[in-house]
């Protein structure tokens, strides 16, 4: 038995709820109201405690355990000032500021980490778009007191629902990639698990003010937290406002409030409840990827999306988002036993607005034909006169031209047609989620837990008209076929009113798993298994007159069912070194967004889609010595089966169309080396090194359809079935996009006994890939699609040339960060300050090639002068940037 008390070194006060445990161990208690622990433990010889908590500096305590009890006495705690980081991190990983979803990362799930290298992932190679071990965010499962929060249509969590929520969401606990969960059965990447109960909050007020240059200039916060009173109750309250005229980026607005509730009831020792509201509201200009062409003429700030009206900046593409979310939840522990429940209701909606023009010319500024290289790439010869105007007149206006867009809706003919509209692509989500666990200590050497969770989802999709920009209606019709959207409804359609689309898709999903855990002299080992069963269902609610038969009311109902199993040992050589492995196997359903070919206008599904497979191992060597920390991992993942579904306008060997592409039948492998090592240089000073090498890449040659409406006069791509099968695409081998494949990094930290303290971290950062066009991969590139026989020219060695993957340049990145905090009256006062990309580097984080040149001859003619109108595009990284935060607390 171990006991002793905890205290806050400056003030010399209690800390209660401080979790105190043995490294690498199942054996932990937490503190009281006075700061006492006692811990019960079998194990002897050396050990080392670890004491945590949320806001706190952990500190790890050897001790040597050759008696039946020992007393430490006291331990001294000190507050952590780089908890500030977590606000920097949330401000830097807001990938929604781009038009491209494939950039966020699974940062948000690493903050309640202690590991150096998946801090270092978190914090500082995010910038340039890292993901852990290749993985995106979907595959990190996220809990909010057991909720799961990600979504069914993409599989991320949705992180802008609880945005600016920091002050309440800061206590996590993170089970990293396949370890095993009290909480969940976790994905790859793990779990964290969310406890925003006001009774598991230390009680106190926080506000902080914060300036930035990064996606918001300005945000303010106010916490405050209860404590448990005498009578059982707990209540926290929180609120936030983050607002920006413009951030890095030019034209990206920003606005965001953000406020929490929460009243915690503990009836008894063993029983507690509680109710919470989580609202917050987050409005954004967003900025587009660039061609290289773009850059050299406007730089990487700039951003097509907005101009300005009457002197004022406006965007044409905002992103807003309101999903308050409502949850309950109860809670009961008893000897070695502890059950949680909680049900959610979510709802609100996305919302994200573009422009629409109707016979009318393409309002975006570098459209392709406005652009100097299309008079030069002219298939006609080279018109130089016409490329220089074009750069003069994009020079003199390369801004959103809204006067000339309300000019053109103004004159008389379009009055009752509008020309351009802008309009809002909305999913309004309703959801109910349940969820249980159980876990049941039924000895000190076995555990078992199990759970069961469940959702009704309702998302309804819909256009919703904006600004109708001068004019009084618009006419909801397809421009490119001269059909209707809606023949049940009017065709002419005012502002405010949903047009161009709407259908809603339901989904039912029920998940279990059950888990048991065994530990055994210098053994921890643990097996688990998870069921899962989903329904989708797509309900038109237009009758789209290019699809009469299959757009409208119930479409069919899409089944799966899942299952899972995982494994994992791990072997104390030492208390100072040990081995662990996992392994994983398992099938899961497709994303709801790789469901359905065009949800938009059609029930359709990909033919024959099944599961997905997937199977996983990693091994690890942990070191803990007294000055010395390391980590080190291999992993190796593949995906199999999986489908994906792209939207674009190509110029094939079969012909030219607006297509759905469906890739099916896609295998990815994921593999690679962890390392994190920290080491002590004196009590003050220490120094860190982290590295990662990875290797992301498709291991199959999918199979490629290309999906198309069979209506307009005007379309190349003819047939009568809607789709052409353009057999398999050759990318097996080929680097996926996930970011950095390669990382290093070397840090230092200071922190001084006057409580201040300032780190720097030394980045490298290569093997990034763009993202290829799958369709140029297939048979039809080499297609003349005037003579539907193979260019002459296009051999294999000519073809693979142009084909080639682009990597982008390695970039080095050097960030400072530091702070400092003061004792008055027992009122804390702290500064932190940050500083990324202190030589302000000029970098790419990423791109994409475009598949608008489907065929040989197209791409050879386009990229003949150097400056290719569908050359890739690419999203830049953030220059020099700061965050400062002053708070108080008390």
């Amino acid at each position: 038995t171990i006991s002793g008390v905890v205290l806050e070194y400056r003030n010399q006060k209690p800390l209660q709820d401080i979790k105190v445990q043995i490294e690498e161990s199942e054996e932990e208690t937490r503190t009281n109201e006075k700061g006492e622990f006692v811990l019960r433990t079998e194990l002897k010889g050396k050990q080392q405690l670890v004491f945590s908590y949320t806001n706190m500096v952990t500190k790890y305590y050897p001790v040597f355990l050759d008696t039946d009890t020992m007393n430490i006495g006291p331990v001294y705690m000190e507050q952590n000032l780089a908890i500030e980081k977590t606000d920097n991190l949330v401000a830097l990983t807001e990938a929604d500021l781009f038009d491209n979803a494939s950039l966020e990362t699974a940062s948000g799930l690493l903050q309640a980490t202690r590991d150096v290298f998946l801090s270092r992932a978190a914090f500082d190679f995010s910038q340039a778009y890292f993901k852990v071990r290749g993985y995106d965010s979907n595959e990190g499962k996220v809990l909010i007191n057991g909720i799961p929060m990600n979504r069914y249509w993409d599989g991320r969590p949705q992180w802008n629902n609880w945005g600016g929520l920091n002050d309440v969401t800061r206590n996590q606990e993170l089970d990293y990639g396949l370890a095993i969960s009290e909480n969940a059965f976790g994905g790859l990447l793990g779990s964290t698990s969310i406890d925003i109960s006001p009774s598991n909050a230390r009680p106190g007020f926080r506000f902080s003010a914060s300036a930035s240059n990064r996606t918001y200039r300005n945000r303010i916060m106010a916490t405050y937290h209860s404590g448990v009173r005498k009578k059982g109750l707990a209540f926290s309250l929180s609120i936030s406002h983050r607002w920006s005229r413009e951030g890095y980026v030019d034209g990206t607005q920003y606005n965001a409030y953000a406020f929490f509730s929460a009243v915690d009831y503990t009836f008894s020792p063993e029983h507690s409840i509680g109710v919470a509201l989580i609202n917050s509201y987050n409005s954004r200009g967003r900025s587009a990827a660039l061609t290289d062409e773009v850059v050299t003429l406007l730089g990487s700030k700039y951003n097509p999306y907005w101009g300005l009206q009457e002197g004022s900046i406006r965007s044409s593409r905002i992103r807003t988002l309101h999903e308050p979310i409502w949850m309950m939840y109860y809670k009961y522990k008893s000897g070695g036993m502890r059950i949680r429940a909680a049900l959610a209701h979510q709802s609100g909606e996305i919302a994200s607005s573009r422009m629409g023009y109707y016979d009318a010319p393409n309002p975006d500024p570098i459209y392709y034909r406005y652009m100097p290289s299309y008079y030069i790439n002219s298939p006609i010869g080279a018109n130089y006169i016409g490329a220089n105007q074009a750069k003069e007149a994009l020079l003199q206006n390369p801004q959103w031209p809204w006067s000339a867009l309300y000019d053109a809706n103004g004159t008389a003919s379009r009055q009752q047609n509008a020309a351009y509209v802008w309009y809002d692509d909305v999913n309004n989500e309703s959801s109910l989620t349940g969820n249980v666990v159980i876990n049941l200590a039924l000895s000190k050497k076995f555990k078992v837990a199990t759970g069961i969770s469940f959702q009704f989802s309702e998302r309804h999709s819909f256009a919703r008209s904006r600004d109708l920009l001068g004019a009084k209606n618009l006419s909801d019709r397809d421009p490119f076929t001269n059909t209707r959207n809606d023949v049940n409804g009017s065709l002419s359609k005012e502002q405010n009113e949903i047009f161009n689309y709407n259908y809603v898709i339901n989904t039912h999903y029920w998940e279990s798993f059950l888990q048991a855990r065994f530990f055994w002299k210098q053994w921890d080992i643990f097996v688990a298994g998870d069921y899962a069963a989903r329904d989708f269902q797509r309900d038109g609610l237009f009758l789209n007159e290019r699809y009469l038969q299959n757009s409208f009311g119930e479409g069919g109902l899409k089944r799966f069912h899942n299952s899972s199993l995982k494994a994992g040992l791990s072997y104390r050589l030492t208390s100072r070194h040990w081995l662990k492995t996992h392994a994983y196997l398992g099938t899961r359903a497709p994303l709801l967004k790789s469901l359905y070919i065009n949800p938009r206008e059609n029930h359709e599904t990909v033919p024959n889609i099944t599961n997905e497979k997937v199977h996983s191992v990693d091994l690890s060597y942990l070191l803990r010595m007294p000055k010395l920390t390391a980590r080190v991992s291999s992993y190796y993942t593949r995906f199999q089966n999986a489908t994906e579904g792209n939207f674009f306008y190509v110029d094939a060997g079969v012909g030219s169309d607006f297509v759905q592409e469906v890739v099916t039948g896609l295998d990815k492998l994921h593999r690679g080396v962890e390392l994190g090592v920290v080491y002590d240089l004196s009590t003050t000073t220490k120094v860190s090194f982290v590295t990662a090498f990875g290797e992301y890449q498709y291991a199959s040659d999918p199979n490629i359809t290309i999906n198309f409406d069979t209506v307009g006069a005007g379309e190349d791509l003819q047939r009568s079935e809607g789709n052409i099968d353009l057999g398999i695409a050759g990318i097996k081998n080929y680097r996926m996009a996930q970011g950095p494949q390669t990382a290093l990094s070397l840090g230092m930290e200071y922190r001084d006994p006057s409580y201040w303290w300032i780190a720097g971290t030394a980045n490298y950062l290569a093997h990034k890939f763009i993202d290829i066009a799958m369709i140029t991969r297939t048979a039809s590139f080499k297609i003349d699609p005037d003579t539907g026989i193979p260019f002459p020219e296009a051999t294999e060695e000519k073809v693979r040339s142009m084909l080639a993957q682009e990597s982008l340049s390695p970039v080095y990145l050097l960030n400072l960060i530091g702070g400092k905090s003061w004792l008055y009256n027992d009122h804390y006062i702290s500064v932190f300050c940050s500083v990324n990309n202190l030589f302000d580097v000029k970098y790419k984080t990423g791109g994409y090639e475009q598949s608008r040149n489907g065929n040989y001859g197209q791409m050879l003619q386009d990229n003949l002068s150097g400056s290719p109108s569908f050359g890739p595009k690419y999203w830049h990284g953030f220059g020099r940037t700061f965050f400062l935060n002053v708070a108080v607390s008390f």
